[in-house]
């Protein structure tokens, strides 16, 4: 009877574990008591809610760690958790392992990613201000969380060792989350400015700093016994220092046998995988914790080859979409805001959250006074780097998994960190506006006035990737005339910032040095876009400094726009938003591409051409002795063709185009001829010698057969407002004009590309104001003959927008 009783109790006590797959709900079996259907509702649940979540919190710009902390916290017990019938089915007990397994495996494959992103070289560059900053924003928090362990071990937290838990205090209030501040400062457009080159170095360094940290917590919590914990932080010293000396040489040896532009072997990326499973067993052997193991391998990864950037694209997306998220609701299901009840209670979260604030922002804002960086900056550098993240979530798990921090403590720091993150952008947009405008200046357009026809021209010309270097390198080369600094070019890289992993690693490699693409230091033969622009730079005279925009792509156009006032371009050159397919036709990237298109020609500064690439000069970029093309003008009337006039003369002057004005007169009655026009064609005529050939603008059919009949050409030059009539009756793509919009449409099948010119108009509120402008602009990093004096905006000594 004892016996029996004793076996009924334990199978109370312990049900058995949940079998894998069921039979289906035709044969009676509900799929949520079995762990693979029940697995796969959650991690859709989970996805559904943080996305959604995400949208809404969209136009307050917040990071999609935001979103996330909050669905956790939703679907746990403290909202939609309430209801038992919820938690019973979706999120059962006896499936809390399955879930914390999923959620911990992908959490080590993103540490993973962070030790990727992650550049030790970077941090050993950090200068002397950075370092202080860091320095200070890690000590006066870790402190005054030093000192509010003590009240919080006297009153909700008692009974816990007192030495563990304090250093976990410390840590929980001093770290500052990198990969989260990286978002939040390219999406307020600070990533060039002074305060977030100086916030993402402080923030590396504490990254570093918070992990050390925390090993040290793992190991003073792991044991009542001092000698253990020595035993522990010795252990994984020695996991570290044999992993440096161990496997690096073996990971540069995979990284420089998977060249660029070669498909790296599967057994590589298997390899490394397993490598860094095994490294978190051995790390969680030791009394750390998995993540270590981890977190060390991708920081040993060579970073300055394609086979980091290849193993991010291998796992990011599956880790950070659907694992990871499980993560946050893990942590959500053990947070119930319900035990924070009581005066006392949210007495000690306004304590912790005010403890949390002053330590970060004050020990940044003194060490940056010190400094004597600006006030306005030191504010904005104080809430910037009290952004919490993901780190500090792990930083609280592992202290509730080690009985360091019971429910109610870890409520309230959980409240904390998502308080803290959710302040910072718009606190820093409150107290920081950095001026990004600048003074007017003289040349706009390429149409200039006889006494200027000679100043120098500046081009941006924005590229997507790589396949558009060769046939904008084409378009430069033709665009560069015969006078030797006639010429110079901003060639911007437009990157989408996503809250995928490698959009922060593109962000850290960028920045590099601050230089972008030419970095002497590394190997930039590894780099296309390096080798494509530096050959050119090589082999003409023209002078042409590469840029990076990194941004969202519904607001990268600010920073086209601001590029293109800062460096005062004369024309923007856009890129199409559709790619040619084999068979001819196109291709659109998206509803997102072509808005930027359509923003930048409604806001911009300066002239604009859109850029449709059918592939000028082939595949290649034409040396200057080997070029051939045959260009025409189509002439319909009106300022933009005015413009398009002058940008074809500038172009004649190279000896290898073959130019031809095509001017469409309209019939006999039809009004008056304008006197611009006219005046714009004699000029050109006698400056090129070129003979302009006139043809009958008899409509919109008539105008499509005089194009046809026009000739092959490789690029058409054509004004986005001409003065004719529409040539299709319908058109996707409006803002090209009606001639424009007939050349990129299947009924004119020709293999020629076409620039699409808009001039620039001035407007009634285009005066603007810049803020402590130098006298001259040095480039460093630009071949002596590109360095200019005269007055320059900032901006100019940053390479990344």
């Amino acid at each position: 009877m004892a016996a029996a009783g004793n076996g009924s109790v334990t199978a109370a006590a312990c049900p058995e574990p949940m079998k894998v797959t069921s039979d289906g709900a035709w044969q009676g079996e509900n799929p949520l008591d079995y762990a693979l259907p029940l697995a796969i509702l959650q991690i859709c649940l989970v996805v559904v809610v943080t996305r959604g979540l995400a949208f809404l919190l969209r136009p307050l710009r917040q990071p999609r760690v935001i979103a996330e902390i909050i669905g956790g916290i939703l679907l746990g017990p403290s909202a939609l958790g309430r209801s038992k019938t919820f938690l019973d089915n979706v999120f059962p007990k006896r499936s809390s392992t399955v879930l914390d397994t999923l959620a911990n495996l992908g959490l080590l494959f993103f540490l993973f990613l962070v030790g990727l992103e992650l550049d030790l070289r970077a941090i050993r560059r950090t200068g002397r201000p950075a370092l202080a900053i860091a320095l200070a924003g890690i000590t006066l928090p870790f402190v005054l969380g030093i000192g509010t362990s003590f009240i919080l071990r006297s009153t909700v937290n008692a009974g816990v060792r007192a030495g563990p838990f304090l250093v976990f205090m410390g840590v929980a209030l001093s770290i500052t989350a990198f990969p989260v501040l990286a978002r939040i400062l390219a999406e307020l457009k600070l990533l060039t400015t002074d305060v977030g080159r100086m916030a993402m170095s402080a923030a590396a360094v504490n990254d570093v700093a918070a992990w050390i940290l925390l090993a040290l917590a793992i190991a003073l919590s792991g044991s009542n016994s001092p000698l253990v914990s020595l035993w522990v932080l010795l252990s994984g010293a020695a996991f570290v220092a044999g992993a440096a000396l161990l496997l690096r040489p073996a990971l540069t040896w995979v990284a420089r046998r998977s060249p660029n532009g070669e498909p790296v072997k599967e057994i590589y990326i298997c390899a490394t995988l397993c490598t860094v499973l095994a490294a978190g067993f051995a790390t969680d052997a030791i009394g750390i914790h998995a993540l270590f193991g981890a977190f060390i391998v991708g920081i040993l990864v060579p970073k300055d080859r394609p086979f980091a950037g290849v193993l991010i694209e291998k796992i990011e997306d599956l880790i950070s979409g659907l694992f990871l998220p499980l993560y946050f609701v893990s942590s959500g299901l053990k947070t119930n805001v319900a035990t924070i009840s009581g005066a006392r209670s949210w007495g000690l979260l306004v304590l912790v959250i005010t403890n949390a604030c002053v330590g970060k922002i004050l020990g940044t804002i003194i060490s940056a006074a010190l400094l004597r960086v600006p006030l306005r900056e030191c504010f904005a550098l104080g809430f910037l780097m009290n952004t919490k993240g993901l780190v500090e979530l792990i930083v609280l798990n592992i202290g509730r998994d080690r009985k360091v921090l019971n429910d109610e403590t870890f409520a309230i720091l959980v409240l904390m960190a998502l308080f803290t993150t959710f302040i910072t952008t718009p606190i820093v947009v409150a107290v920081y506006k950095p001026a990004r405008r600048s003074v007017p200046y003289k040349h706009r357009t390429i149409l200039r006035k006889d006494n200027d026809v000679h100043s120098e021209l500046r081009i941006l010309a924005c590229f997507h990737g790589s396949r558009n270097i060769p046939t904008l390198i084409n378009l430069i080369e033709s665009s560069r005339g015969t006078r030797r600094r006639g010429l110079t070019v901003y060639a911007m890289h437009l990157m989408e910032l996503s809250e995928r992993s490698s959009a922060i690693s593109m962000v850290h490699k960028a920045r590099r040095d601050g230089l972008p693409f030419w970095n002497k230091n590394r190997a930039a033969a590894d780099d296309l876009v390096v080798v494509a622009f530096e050959a050119y730079r090589q082999l003409s005279s023209v002078c042409i400094r590469p840029m990076t925009a990194i941004s969202d792509l519904n607001t990268i156009h600010e920073d086209i726009i601001a590029s293109a006032m800062d460096k005062r371009a004369a024309v923007i050159v856009l890129p199409f938003h559709k790619i040619q397919r084999l068979d001819g036709g196109f291709e659109s990237l998206g509803a997102a591409h072509h808005s930027v298109n359509r923003r930048v020609l409604r806001e911009a500064p300066c002239s604009v051409a859109v850029l449709i690439d059918r592939g000028l000069g082939g595949a290649a970029h034409v040396a200057a002795s080997d070029l051939a093309f045959s260009i025409a003008v189509l002439f319909f009337g009106g300022a933009d063709d005015r413009e398009a006039l002058a940008y074809g003369s500038r172009m004649a002057e190279h000896p290898g185009i073959a130019l031809t004005v095509f001017r469409f007169v309209p019939p006999f009655g039809a009004g008056e001829e304008d006197g611009a026009d006219e005046l714009a064609i004699k000029r050109f005529c006698l400056k090129s010698g070129i003979a302009v050939r006139e043809a009958a603008a008899t409509g919109g059919a008539g105008m499509t057969a005089a194009i046809k009949s026009a000739g092959r050409f490789n690029l058409f030059l054509v004004g986005r407002r001409a003065a004719a009539a529409a040539m299709v009756e319908r058109s996707d793509c409006p803002e090209l004009g009606p001639v424009g919009s007939y050349l990129v449409s299947p009924e004119f099948s020709s293999a020629a590309s076409v620039l699409v010119v808009q001039t620039y108009e001035p407007k009634l509120d285009s005066t603007v104001v810049s803020e402590e402008l130098p006298e001259t602009c040095v480039l460093p990093d630009t071949p002596p003959a590109a360095v200019w004096s005269e007055k320059s905006s900032p901006i100019d000594q940053q390479d990344i927008v």
